[in-house]
């Protein structure tokens, strides 16, 4: 019996070997890297394009002394350093940033000083456009817009979505849920958010609770319930939505993109961290944060933080992080691999 047991499996592995589906169920399109920060720049994490193509890229650089401005580097569509800007008036902590839909205007969220600025995109020069309330408990992390223009900014430590009009000067809580806050690790809840295309849902990744949350906008602009779209995305930060309704998810724990259809059904895992290069440079992704789409190319950051800085308990990546010598931005193809039995 035990004989016959080990044939069969014998023969359903074989099968399974031989079967071209089986190999290519996660289909990892490779991330390359895209650019590389100048020596002495460290852990980019927000990222956006302009109408050019250009990409922008600002720094979270805790290794900086308290008082330093931060810093955006802004790269050719073929990776070349165009321009490297000090935002004045800012900290050394930047988040997100993204051009304004209506206005143009470039915002950066300046985490450190728990406000969103209004920055030249060629001399840095900045203009506040909105403090984040709540003082040092705020969390200002990824912004994003409606189709009226209105700006909406994930809160991560009071588990809040604020929203401001066009214009800024005032704010207001648009959203407060438990299911926008965390105990986990990363801690950081509310985080990378994005409008499927009808702008009927607000999608937000909770990073510390590894779960997608859905919020129903309903009449008059005004949030509904909070629920769970989906769980188990390992450390989910940035967040983007393509013209199918997929969303693109930046798993920072698990070095990886996922990408989860308007049903929840994951579709792919694009990408992966390969270890570092001789010059201490990660290969392919370590703790990607942002991610924005331009032409062909899905366009990430490579964070490379070590959460022991902040009194953690190491997470798989930390001392991977810790090792890094030099910044990266990494890039993969924005298509998708079939994958088999997909309805």
């Amino acid at each position: 019996m035990h004989l016959v047991r080990m044939l069969a499996a014998l023969v359903t592995l074989a099968a399974l070997v031989a079967w071209p589906g089986a190999a290519a169920a996660w289909s990892r399109s490779p991330a390359t890297t895209f650019a590389t920060l100048p020596a002495g720049a460290a852990h980019p994490e927000g990222i956006t394009v302009d109408h050019a193509g250009n990409v922008y890229v600002a720094t979270f650089d805790v290794a900086k002394p308290a008082g330093s401005p931060g810093e955006i580097f802004v790269y050719s569509p073929s990776g070349r350093l165009l321009r490297r800007l000090s935002v004045a008036g800012s900290s050394n902590l930047l988040l997100d940033l993204a051009f304004h839909p209506t206005t143009g205007a470039l915002l950066v969220i300046d985490f450190g000083a728990k406000q969103v600025l209004t920055v030249n995109p060629f001399t840095g020069a900045s203009t506040p456009f909105v403090t984040i309330p709540g003082g040092a408990a705020a969390g200002p992390n990824v912004l994003t817009f409606d189709a009226a223009g209105n700006v909406y900014i994930s809160d991560s430590f009071q588990g809040v979505i604020w929203r401001t009009p066009p214009g800024g000067a005032t704010i207001a809580a648009w959203k407060a849920d438990a299911l926008l806050t965390t105990t986990g690790v990363p801690p950081f809840g509310a985080n990378g958010l994005a409008f499927n295309g009808a702008g009927t849902t607000l999608f937000v990744c909770n990073t510390g609770n590894d779960t997608v949350v859905q919020i129903p906008v309903l009449a008059g602009g005004l949030a509904g319930n909070a629920s769970v779209f989906v769980n188990s995305v390992n450390g989910c930060d940035g967040l983007i939505i393509d013209e199918h309704d997929n969303l693109w998810l930046a798993a920072n724990q698990a070095d990886e993109i996922v990408v989860v259809n308007p049903a929840g059904r994951v579709i792919a895992k694009l990408g992966d961290f390969e270890g570092l290069d001789p010059k201490g440079a990660p290969r392919g992704l370590l703790f990607p944060a942002s991610l924005v789409r331009s032409g062909g190319f899905i366009y990430v950051t490579n964070l490379s933080l070590d959460l022991r800085l902040f009194g953690l308990a190491p997470p798989v990546d930390a001392l991977w992080a810790a090792d890094v010598r030099q910044h990266t931005v990494s890039k993969i193809p924005a298509h998708i691999p079939p994958i088999p039995g997909l309805r």
